[in-house]
């Protein structure tokens, strides 16, 4: 009797922990402020035990490969005055792209 107690709660733990990293796959493959609001309601417990970088790293990898050209992006300027898009600075000259914190 104890072993088919201890056998359902640990299917049922592991039907749930299929279920909650289902969702949170499925709220990476959304857009970053969706997926911002998903994970904003998570419980912090969460982050303990589910692999979220890697899960995040597959779902936002996107298909490009070394050498391939950027996709065209826009962002604000630095005293948001005007955005700036990457197809506009790359028509007559070569554009380098550095992502990065200077703290």
């Amino acid at each position: 009797m104890l072993h088919r107690i201890i056998g359902a709660v640990l299917l049922l733990l592991i039907v749930g922990y299929a279920a909650l990293l289902f969702s949170v796959n499925h709220a990476m493959h959304r857009s970053p402020a969706e997926f911002g609001r998903f994970m904003m309601k998570m419980p912090s417990a969460i982050f303990l035990i589910a692999p979220f970088e890697t899960m995040w790293t597959r779902a936002r990898a996107g298909h490009l490969n070394v050498g391939d050209p950027a996709p065209d992006f826009t962002l604000a300027t630095l005293d948001k005055s005007a955005h700036v898009s990457l197809a506009s600075l790359r028509n007559d000259k070569p554009v380098v792209l550095v992502f990065g914190s200077y703290t």
